[in-house]
């Protein structure tokens, strides 16, 4: 397992936390805007490509001279591609089509509880009770803004097909946090994370090939580029740069609890870019989300 740091570089892994969930939130706006316009596979395969040529200039030199080291790793590099590029990008975006943002949001709120667990059994990482107590009091924020601020809403939500992608996205989720963690590697973050897209790559190749002969989305657009882009830099190369460091500062637990910021940034984006305003169970959410955030990440 890879160590953390010390002096100026791990004072900014605190900050990021608070950073990197606004950049995810973004997958969900281009989520929305991609229905129609660019096909699932084929929107995933051109984020993570070009994601990965943006950051070869970074850590192109350094792969060519550890090419033991990932020749060595390559089955760990393949199955970290293939959790976190490959399901985690683009059935994602497949199970968006036919879900609700409520249902997403819903099964996603039970991953930190998920890899804070399984941290505790593979990566011997524990929380302390004020940090267990603000991690529940997030939990408790976020089902506040997905309910609406009616709890028993709750019984009203109804499963779909696609919450079945969504519920393997976040059992996908779950693995790749704990095994970038719990599996040592003798590459650097960035050369890490490079190698990883290609293997994500290998895997989405195929699958965008298929798609397109099975269920040719409709003709790329200007739009569809500009999805792509965006979805490259934002929820592509800089979150995932970012996650990897601040994971190896703070822990995959604490790191996890930074899942439920996205309703927060997710509400201010949509008021942004959607002009959609945010609602009084919004701000109730985020009273109890954004303390208990910084309770629970506290060292």
């Amino acid at each position: 397992m890879d160590a953390p740091r010390s002096g100026r570089a791990a004072r900014w892994a605190p900050v990021l936390l608070w950073v990197v969930p606004a950049l995810w939130s973004s997958n969900y706006v281009i989520a929305r805007a991609a229905e129609g316009v660019i096909a699932p596979h084929l929107l995933a395969s051109g984020r993570w490509l070009l994601a990965g040529l943006v950051l070869l200039p970074f850590a192109g030199r350094g792969l060519l001279e550890q090419r033991a080291a990932w020749r060595s790793e390559w089955k760990q590099l393949l199955a970290l591609g293939a959790l976190g590029m490959w399901i985690c990008g683009a059935w994602v975006y497949l199970g968006g089509q036919t879900t609700t943002s409520t249902n997403i949001a819903l099964i996603y709120a039970a991953t930190p509880v998920a890899i804070v667990a399984l941290s505790a059994r593979l990566l011997q990482e524990r929380m302390s009770g004020l940090q267990k107590l603000g991690g529940a009091l997030a939990l408790l924020g976020v089902l506040f803004v997905v309910t609406k601020g009616q709890l028993q809403n709750l019984l009203a939500v109804r499963f779909t097909v696609g919450d079945g992608w969504i519920v393997a996205c976040a059992v996908s989720w779950t693995a790749y946090s704990v095994l970038l963690k719990y599996w040592p590697s003798r590459l650097s973050p960035a050369q890490r994370l490079v190698a990883i897209i290609a293997g994500g790559l290998v895997l989405l190749l195929p699958f965008t090939v298929l798609e397109a002969w099975l269920a040719p989305g409709p003709p790329l657009g200007a739009k569809a580029l500009m999805l792509v882009v965006v979805a490259a830099l934002f929820p592509g190369a800089l979150s995932y740069a970012a996650h990897a460091y601040i994971q190896r500062e703070l822990g995959a637990s604490r790191t996890s609890l930074m899942l439920y910021l996205s309703p927060v940034y997710g509400a201010l984006l949509a008021w942004a870019l959607l002009g959609e305003v945010p609602q009084a169970y919004h701000l109730g959410g985020a009273a109890l989300i954004l303390p208990s955030i910084w309770l629970a990440t506290r060292r």
